[in-house]
């Protein structure tokens, strides 16, 4: 389907929609917002995810108290709720009237609400959208003078969706160099507008490094970390499969992961696994990292996993498929393994196997990769300057609009 039949699709939608949207914006008139907002943030979720950590670092990056962060989906965890608290910004759940098939027609009057509490905001307020349907959704109904920002981590569902709400982003902040390629060709081949092309600004996350370096310590096992979620894509029981094989040939290696995976591995594989569920407290997480040797992802999609720049920083070499920007920061022998298929999980699990059985045999390339890994994310991935390109991308679109 060529562009302008999205934007078409969308219009006729919003003829639809605009009874309800109008009768949003009269509650809004009615029950207006207690305060002046500078910045309205709009997620999905709070829950555990990397998605989520890159979000609230937005927040805490650009966020203050005359910010606020609307979540619009119902999340299954509050673990992060406490690094969007920690922003300073007024936050609301909505996810009860925005999140519920059931009850949609109150999805399209929060519509209303919502783009009504923007409009109505004194001083033009910017809007920061992370791939939030919701957010997509109300782009249309908010004034076009106001700046809209909004952040992808991949090239995925969202990259379809959003295609009709392009008209309305002044500004589209991608993490991965190789996703931005994905959707340049992506609107080349539907014919979107030139000037789109133009609005992508390229901004890597950024981490808290580690304040103190510790040594590695390689006597015994070596241990493989997982972390991370146990969604389809992650494909978490290659891991448990090559966890199962290394202890058939006798390696000396443990297979950690760390996450809410246990339904993520199949049963049979669980007994070859160490699970630690999900941590919350840093240092133990920080800990979990100093102790491993290896941080692995086996996912047939990314964008650039923060766990690989956490365990960079904590001297881990990576084992990984080469999808997203992996291959812009991991290269074979340098930094760890990248397997040479994405897609053939037989020949992942065997390239990791033989990969961990050299290494048993020889640490010496994980002390060195140990170092490179270090400075190399001390360079790439501290949170400093992800807070600047934030901070100055807001402050610009503030500026244009005086």
């Amino acid at each position: 389907m060529k562009y302008k039949w999205y934007i078409l699709k969308r219009q006729l939608e919003d003829v639809f929609i605009a009874p309800f949207v109008l009768l949003g914006r009269l509650i809004a008139h009615l029950n207006p917002l207690a305060k002046e907002y500078e910045t309205f943030f709009f997620f999905p979720f709070y829950h555990t995810g990397g998605a989520e950590r890159v979000h609230a670092s937005v927040a805490q990056a650009t966020g203050n108290s005359n910010c606020i962060i609307f979540f619009t989906r119902k999340s299954y965890d509050k673990n992060f709720y406490k690094d969007f608290e920690g922003s300073g910004c007024d936050i609301r759940d909505i996810s009860a009237f925005t999140g519920s098939k059931l009850l949609y027609p109150l999805n399209l009057i929060y519509r209303g609400i919502i783009s009504g509490y923007i409009n109505n905001q004194q001083l033009k307020p910017v809007v920061f959208n992370g791939q939030c349907n919701f957010g997509y959704k109300i782009s249309p109904w908010i004034n076009s003078a106001i700046p809209q920002i909004e952040l992808i981590h991949s090239f995925n569902t969202f990259s379809w969706v959003r295609l009709p709400f392009l008209p309305f982003i002044c500004r589209t902040v991608m993490i991965s160099k190789l996703r931005i390629e994905d959707h340049l060709r992506q609107y080349k081949k539907i014919d979107v507008p030139l000037p789109f092309y133009n609005k992508i600004q390229y901004i890597v996350n950024g981490i808290r490094l580690p304040e103190i370096q510790k040594e590695k310590k390689h006597d015994g096992k070596l241990q493989v970390l997982y972390v991370g979620r146990g969604t389809e894509e992650k494909r978490v029981h290659i891991p448990a499969r090559m966890a199962e094989k290394a202890r058939q040939q006798q390696l000396p290696v443990d297979f950690v992961f760390m996450g809410d995976l246990k339904n993520a591995i199949p049963q049979n594989l669980l007994k070859h696994c160490k699970l630690i569920g999900h941590q919350t407290d840093s240092q133990e997480i920080d800990e979990v990292y100093w102790q491993s040797h290896i941080v692995i992802i086996t996912s047939y999609t990314e964008g650039f996993p923060l766990a690989i720049e956490e365990g960079m920083a904590r001297g881990c070499a990576v084992m990984a498929t080469a999808v997203g920007d992996i291959p812009v920061h991991v290269k074979n022998i340098e930094n760890g393994l990248l397997f040479t298929s994405v897609d053939n999980e037989e020949t992942i699990v065997n390239e990791g196997v033989e990969f961990l059985s050299l290494l048993c045999n020889n640490k010496k390339p994980l002390q060195e990769i140990a170092i490179r890994n270090r400075n190399y994310a001390v360079k790439h991935f501290g949170i400093e300057a992800f807070n600047r390109s934030y901070q100055q991308l807001f402050q610009q679109l503030r500026n244009k609009q005086h």
